[in-house]
């Protein structure tokens, strides 16, 4: 079973299910975006829509891509908005998207299956407009170092996705190449106990605004 065929049968009950890395991620995007201001937006891995609730109620236009279509339904059946779409998509294919048109690109807990993330802020940021926001929220490095990933319960024991590890300086190289400068950083914790391993890892980075060279006399 692929990471989609798993998405698809994880819909059931990925709302249902206890998953402090889904909620703390969850806290951790409204914390940080909570502050900017944004009107079109474009989430990546919407999952069953558990932050573009909450993203609906900042922008006026939220364009929502997810490669399950189970996954997608849910989302559509809790989101009515006429100012929110969906749409089923692979974003390690190019993204068809018009170019320079949205102030925020989100991904939440998508990350850790790309294997080319460099792919990700190169198209985030073709289709952010100059001074556009890029928000991530992934599960923490330090616990891909300690062996835990994406994973749930099945009736003949628990599926575990293919996932990739990427260091904090891989976002961070990946964000540089591609014009984007940090805007914000920070860790999550489990009950924000900070004696314990973070959860989440959230950066927010902002695309370079373009600066016109004036042409020599």
């Amino acid at each position: 079973m692929n990471n989609q065929q798993a998405y698809n049968t994880w819909a059931g009950n990925y709302d249902d299910v206890e998953n402090r890395t889904r909620d703390v991620e969850a806290y951790a995007l409204r914390t940080l975006l909570s502050v900017l201001s944004f009107d079109t937006v474009l989430e990546i891995g919407c999952g069953t829509g558990k932050n573009t609730e909450w993203l609906a109620t900042k922008a006026q236009q939220v364009t929502c891509l997810d490669f399950s279509e189970e996954m997608l339904q849910k989302a559509k059946e809790k989101i009515k908005a006429e100012h929110v779409h969906f749409r089923q998509a692979d974003i390690r294919e190019r993204w068809n998207m018009t170019h320079n048109h949205f102030d925020l690109v989100s991904t939440s807990l998508v990350l850790e299956h790309i294997e080319d993330i460099y792919n990700v802020f190169e198209q985030a940021a073709a289709v952010l407009k100059p001074g556009g926001y890029f928000y991530m929220g992934e599960l923490h490095p330090f616990r891909q170092y300690d062996g835990r990933k994406a994973r749930f319960d099945m009736e003949n024991g628990v599926f575990e996705l293919e996932c990739f590890t990427h260091h904090a300086s891989d976002f961070f190289s990946a964000a540089v190449m591609n014009s984007f400068d940090c805007a914000g950083f920070n860790e999550f914790f489990d009950n924000d106990d900070r004696t314990l391993m973070p959860r989440i890892l959230a950066m927010v980075f902002k695309k370079r605004q373009v600066t016109e060279v004036p042409e020599e006399a």
